[in-house]
């Protein structure tokens, strides 16, 4: 487990500053040559959910009821031979797979909770691409791989290829990118995916395939952009919150209420498989949530943040950027529980800095416990995680300014400037 762990920090190593560079480049194009704001709080929280979700992934923190290896082992009918057949047969049936667990996920209640992270962005662009999970701690579909472990794929051969079929749906987050003339047939490309992400009724819950789009069309799934119908971005329960560790629970929190509240014991028990949005009668009534009824007409989320905010959030950024580059770097010889400990910790930098990006009174508290778990830490070890006691002084000085910042910008400067950084 902690060779794997350390094979997939590595890839991350390389993949994340090429995602990092498209996505800058894409806002910069946008700025510069499509005269669009440069929307900084949206993408801080987009890169912020990658993070997290990075970290949570190179610890490997998911459960497999049924492994795919097993599989392999006791239901292969034959065993195909190592060639380029053997992959093409692990990518297909991996997006395949791909695409009844994203179905899925916005069919039932119970599966959407790891999914909304990534429609949560009411921006699409490159950036929205990176909201991914970390509330998915058990995974139950693994069962969907079965035509590849009927052919006697090696489970090696999949765990290559997933990381590739992943990585593949980054490009087509984007605007900028029309109607590509004959890939359309073949593959999803921009278009089909604006169409998934868009909160327009025409187009809610379509085009779940995420690289060939013959899926949604053999399923009856798939939808068309329509020229007359500009797709409009979110979900309809808006978030209202740039934090992404409160994001990637806030169905499940609803759900658990919901349970709670119901008078009906059927309603509490099945509310979790019932189709996706709904609730049971009494506690709708009593206990309405926010739902956008008309996507045209609707406030886009927004905080206060003038330049000097932007920037001091963006060093809040950078500084668990380089704590997750640090992590990556030593997931083979940072012991355990320490490397769990650390990729705690690096969520609880990601809660406190994206909690001061909402402009929540608590923010300073928040960011006061990072510094005193930090101290905490670098106590107990003496040093932090290895990196020798040069890093931890300028460790122990960051946090230091980080809590002076934190509480200047939650006491005396609350803003009332939005985001300026817009060209005419």
């Amino acid at each position: 487990m902690r060779a794997e762990m350390a094979t997939y920090g590595l890839i991350l190593m390389y993949v994340i500053p090429v995602f990092f560079i498209l996505v800058i480049g894409e806002k910069l194009y946008g700025w510069y040559w499509k005269k669009e704001p440069f929307k900084m709080m949206d993408m801080i929280s987009s890169l912020s959910s990658g993070f997290s979700n990075a970290v949570k992934d190179s610890l490997g923190l998911v459960v497999v009821i049924l492994s795919y290896g097993y599989m392999v082992d006791h239901w292969a009918i034959m065993r195909l031979e190592s060639s380029l057949a053997m992959y093409i047969v692990a990518f297909i049936v991996i997006d395949f797979y791909g695409y009844w667990t994203h179905r899925i996920a916005h069919t039932l209640n119970i599966f959407w909770n790891k999914h909304a992270i990534h429609h949560s962005s009411e921006e699409f662009n490159l950036a929205c691409a990176l909201r991914q999970s970390i509330s998915v701690f058990v995974n139950l579909f693994t069962f969907l791989l079965l035509p590849a472990a009927l052919f006697g794929v090696p489970a090696k051969v999949v765990a290559i290829v997933a990381p590739i079929q992943l990585f593949m749906q980054f490009w087509y987050h984007t605007t900028y990118i029309g109607k590509m003339g004959f890939l359309e047939k073949i593959l999803v490309t921009p278009s089909h995916h604006r169409v998934h992400h868009a909160i327009n009724p025409v187009y809610l819950d379509k085009n779940h395939s995420q690289i060939f789009i013959i899926w949604d069309k053999l399923f009856g799934t798939f939808q068309e952009e329509l020229p007359d119908v500009p797709p409009v971005y979110g979900i309809t329960r808006p978030v209202k919150t740039w934090n992404p560790i409160k994001i990637n629970f806030l169905h499940l929190w609803l759900l658990i209420k919901d349970a709670w509240r119901a008078e009906n014991w059927m309603d509490k028990l099945t509310i979790w498989f019932k189709p996706l949005g709904w609730r049971p009668a009494d506690v709708a009534a009593k206990y309405p949530v926010e739902k956008i009824e008309d996507p045209y007409h609707f406030q886009k989320y927004e905080t206060p943040a003038s330049n000097t905010f932007i920037t001091w959030i963006c060093v809040q950024g950078l500084v668990t950027l380089a704590m997750m580059y640090h992590l990556f770097a030593n997931l083979a010889t940072i012991p355990a529980p320490w490397v769990f400990i650390y990729g705690g910790y690096i969520m609880l930098s990601i809660y406190a800095y994206t909690e001061l990006m909402d402009r929540n009174p608590n923010a300073v508290w928040w960011d006061a416990l990072k510094a005193v778990v930090a101290v905490g830490l670098m106590y107990v070890s003496g040093s932090w995680f290895g990196a020798g006691q040069s890093v931890s002084i300028i460790m122990a000085v960051y946090l230091l300014i980080s809590m002076a910042v934190t509480y200047y910008f939650s006491h005396y400067d609350k803003g009332d400037v939005f985001e300026t950084l817009k060209i005419s």
